[in-house]
């Protein structure tokens, strides 16, 4: 059976989109070049940034038709994550709301890449 554990986003720029991941994930890529950086998650998930210009076979898509989803504990995390976010300059595309499945925002990278913080709410609800 496969198992999914690298997310791949196609960047303009490698290096400035390793800067912003780095500085909302508190930490540096593990392995980073010209055209490619990668950040280990806690989850086990690699994240990887290829160069747009370099990946084979070409990409044709830009970002945001995809999220990148983090789940945090709670619903005052998603605001705390919001604020930190936003006091950063990140892009926000939905500010904290409640919608049907938990309290989340929507932010997204200098590529467009959607980024979805949330937390989900507990099943008694």
């Amino acid at each position: 059976m496969l198992d999914a554990h690298f997310i791949l986003l196609h960047v303009e720029n490698p290096a400035e989109s390793a800067r912003f991941y780095a500085g909302l994930l508190g930490q540096e890529p593990a392995e980073q070049s010209p055209t490619f950086a990668m950040f280990p998650l806690a989850s086990g998930i690699r994240l990887g940034l290829w160069s747009r210009h370099t990946v084979e076979p070409a990409a044709t898509a830009a970002g945001g038709a995809a999220e990148i989803a983090m789940m945090v504990g709670s619903a005052a995390e998603v605001d705390e994550t919001y604020s930190d976010w936003r006091a950063r300059g990140v892009a926000i595309l939905q500010g904290p709301t409640d919608l049907d499945f938990g309290r989340t925002f929507t932010a997204c990278d200098p590529d467009g890449h959607r980024l979805r913080v949330f937390w989900p709410f507990p099943d008694e609800r």
